[in-house]
């Protein structure tokens, strides 16, 4: 599953080859040709039990990316801190949110989108509430597949759904895992982030051998890296030999614009449309569309 490459094996480029972060020829995903057509979505969920490593950011950034390309996508904040409604700028409070749908099969998931400042980009909120979700889900039948059945009613009015996870293997981001069709790990390039690499793809097999026969690796995704330090050179370097292509060539890197935009309730490309950080997740979008990982 790691995708151990070879040590001796060590790949020569030209001269004249310019090579990004991860030791690759760096190269620009050209724009997705548009979509003639909207639906079924397929289902993204971005986890790493660790907090801090920029899932929420990517999560909001991504879907924004996605949303400028012409994509329609959901993103559903599955995390009871409610970081993703906050950065999208959406109310929390007084609204309905994935935690009743989660426990009313009879309400309509409809009620609980809300459109954002982004064209194209709709959200799912969540508050605090969710944190009392996996009491009152323990002894539910199926419970692992509460929320697939939840996004299914959803699928056919987007191209991607985005499920931003808490930072824990719990019944929650289970219920991600049991729901989604790919996994993007983000990453943060320090050396306590990559112990629990190994540990989060184990329960991704477990659900695949239990629950979801389908869930794939899309990618795991380098963030929070700053070239000037060895420190993140050596990180990316170690996690690219330890997983092969399954590392994406976009990297995400360290800037203060994104707490500024999660601040001003706005993703980056549209609070900073023209900085680094906006180009790279455009780029990471159109990665993903060139892997097949999004229509």
């Amino acid at each position: 599953m790691t995708g151990k490459q070879d040590d001796s094996a060590t790949l020569t480029f030209p001269d004249d080859v310019i090579l990004g972060p991860t030791g690759r020829p760096l190269r620009q995903f050209a724009q997705p040709k548009p979509l003639k057509s909207h639906g079924p979505a397929r289902v993204i969920a971005l986890c790493n039990q660790k907090g801090g490593v920029g899932k929420t950011t990517t999560t909001i950034s991504l879907g924004a990316a996605l949303a400028e390309d012409g994509r329609r996508v959901l993103a559903v904040d599955f995390d009871p801190q409610g970081a993703l409604s906050a950065g999208l700028g959406v109310p929390t409070h007084d609204v309905t949110t994935i935690y009743d749908l989660l426990l009313s099969r009879s309400k309509d998931p409809l009620e609980a989108i809300q459109k954002t400042g982004v064209p194209g980009l709709d959200v799912i909120p969540a508050n605090i509430d969710l944190s009392a979700a996996e009491v009152h889900l323990v002894n539910e039948v199926a419970r692992e597949q509460i929320l697939a059945g939840v996004l299914r009613r959803l699928s056919a009015d987007y191209d991607v759904i985005l499920i931003d996870c808490q930072p824990s293997l719990g019944l929650l981001t289970v219920n991600a895992l049991t729901a989604a069709h790919g996994v993007l790990i983000p990453l943060e390039c320090e050396f306590f982030a990559l112990r629990g690499v190994a540990l989060l793809i184990e329960t991704i097999d477990k659900v695949r051998d239990r629950l979801n026969p389908a869930i794939q690796l899309d990618g795991i995704l380098a963030t929070m890296y700053d070239s000037r330090t060895l420190h993140s050179r050596e990180v990316l370097e170690r996690v690219v030999d330890a997983f092969g292509d399954k590392v994406l060539e976009t990297v995400i890197g360290r800037t203060v614009k994104f707490p500024d935009a999660s601040v001003a309730g706005s993703p980056i490309t549209q609070f900073a449309p023209e900085h680094a950080a906006a180009h790279a997740y455009r780029q990471l979008a159109r990665e993903l569309v060139f892997r097949g990982a999004v229509a």
